[in-house]
């Protein structure tokens, strides 16, 4: 049997993986060698598919379409691209922003993108045509963070003012402003059932309030440093926050209890997100990285090491097959998931 680590060689020159792939899959048609198959297929994860160098400078935030087809990045450029998912090739530069976009995020149904900047602004446009529909100027400092609800009705942006302020989709009115943190809100992320977000902070915490009035319910202190990133498990009953501490730290939603923490970085982890299904989690970290890792026990899958600086984003493909990752290298970079 051909070792599904290794490069297939023939009379001195080496077969595609695609060739092999088509190979492997006539055999397990012939011969029922599915596990074999399904073994080789799974040995891709971490494989480069292609990389996106579109902007100048580094890239601060990366987004999948809903539909999976394209992806959105931001960047020190002052510019959000998109771009097709399948070959990298870019279908247009949004260029409303005149500072460093931070954050990007689609609506749920795809229609618009939400982006926030350090102009003190979060613009809302068209996904089809990067027509702007309207600017959110609530904000008296840069936005780290954008995020909107899961049925699209609203959106939360977090800044430097220390606060995070909730709003109408429709036409950017202001629903309330939540200010319990004492530092830089620098992630703010909806439950996927709407009721409720999460903020981190340099400030060291993680809050959890009611998304309906800004009430709060718990803050979670297990961080011995900044809190860069925070994340929703898909059922909504885990949280993952990852921090200056060079951890990422997975706690129950209900109470804020520590399940467990992730400690394979070697500097500090900027981002993290959980596979559509819930049983993986990918980190990125300024030690260049992105760790894989599975949900259940913090166990390592793979790391990832393609990219030459800190890597400032991750997102998952909506089918969980394919993870984005953006660098201060320059680079988006697309490649196979588990």
């Amino acid at each position: 049997m051909i070792s599904p680590r290794h490069h297939v060689f023939v009379r001195g020159r080496v077969i595609s993986r695609r060739s092999v792939l088509v190979g492997l899959a006539a055999l397990a048609t012939a011969s029922g060698g599915v596990t074999w198959l399904v073994v080789y297929l799974r040995s891709q994860e971490g494989t480069l598919l292609y990389t996106y160098q579109g902007h100048i400078g580094a890239v601060n935030a990366v987004a999948w379409s809903p539909n999976g087809k394209r992806i959105a990045s931001a960047g020190f450029d002052d510019t959000v691209q998109v771009w097709n998912a399948a070959d990298g090739s870019n279908a247009y530069t949004y260029q409303g922003h005149t500072g460093a976009v931070n954050a990007v995020a689609w609506s749920p149904n795809g229609k618009r993108i939400a982006s926030a900047s350090d102009d003190d602004t979060v613009q809302v446009w068209n996904a089809a045509d990067g027509s702007n529909a309207y600017t959110y100027q609530g904000h008296t400092g840069s936005v780290h963070a954008v995020a909107w609800s899961p049925n699209g009705s609203r959106l939360a942006s977090a800044g430097s003012n220390n606060t995070v302020q909730v709003w109408n989709a429709a036409d950017g009115s202001n629903a309330y402003t939540y200010q319990g943190h004492t530092g830089v809100v620098l992630a703010v992320p909806w439950s996927p059932d709407g009721k409720r977000i999460a903020s981190a902070s340099n400030d060291g915490t993680v809050q959890v309030w009611n998304a309906a009035d800004g009430s709060s319910t718990y803050t979670y202190r297990g961080h011995t440093g900044a809190v860069n990133a925070v994340a929703w498990s898909p059922n909504g009953s885990r949280l993952a926050s990852a921090s200056n501490d060079d951890t990422v730290q997975v706690w129950n939603a209900a109470d804020g209890s520590n399940a467990y923490t992730y400690r394979g970085h070697r500097g500090a982890v900027n981002v993290v997100a959980w596979s559509p299904n819930g049983k993986r989690i990918a980190s990125a970290s300024s030690d260049g990285t992105v760790q894989v890792w599975n949900a259940a026990d913090g166990s390592n899958a793979y790391t990832y090491h393609r990219h030459t600086g800190p890597v400032t984003a991750v997102a998952w493909s909506p089918n969980g097959s394919h993870i984005a990752s953006a660098s201060d290298d320059g680079t988006v970079q697309v490649w196979l998931g588990p």
